[in-house]
């Protein structure tokens, strides 16, 4: 009778130990960082500006910028460099063709700094909450 009472009692205890960790994991707010290639298969490319519509970015969330880096780049910029297609003193500028930046918080502003390529709206302009 022993062998059974202890048999029992130490299913009970895996239940128990087993239920415990399902409610921690139900608690636990996983969150993982999306990666989003900009312009999808159009690439890094004249005319992205729409590709940010319809999506919903996080902070932490990855942009893969890919492009051929003789003819464009990507510079991170403000509202004010992105409205007005102006690199900003200090601004910085990426050059590899296979570039990844994460989004902060709040809004995220992108251009090419090749002359004449932001007004052909090789732009972006990205909110992550």
């Amino acid at each position: 009778m022993a062998k059974g009472r202890g048999t029992a009692s130490c299913s009970a205890r895996v239940i128990v130990a087993l239920m415990v960790v399902s409610v921690l994991a139900l608690q636990v707010d996983y969150v993982q960082a999306a990666t989003y290639i900009v312009g999808d298969s159009l690439k890094w490319a004249f005319n992205v500006v729409d590709w940010p519509k319809g999506k919903h970015f996080k902070a932490g969330d990855v942009l893969v910028f890919n492009y051929n880096p003789s003819f464009h780049n990507v510079v991170v910029v403000d509202s004010g460099g992105y409205n007005n297609c102006k690199t900003p003193a200090g601004a910085t500028t990426y050059t590899s063709g296979k570039d990844s930046l994460t989004l902060s918080k709040g809004q995220n502003f992108f251009i090419c700094s090749f002359p004449g390529h932001c007004e052909r709206n090789m732009k972006i302009a990205v909110t992550a909450i």
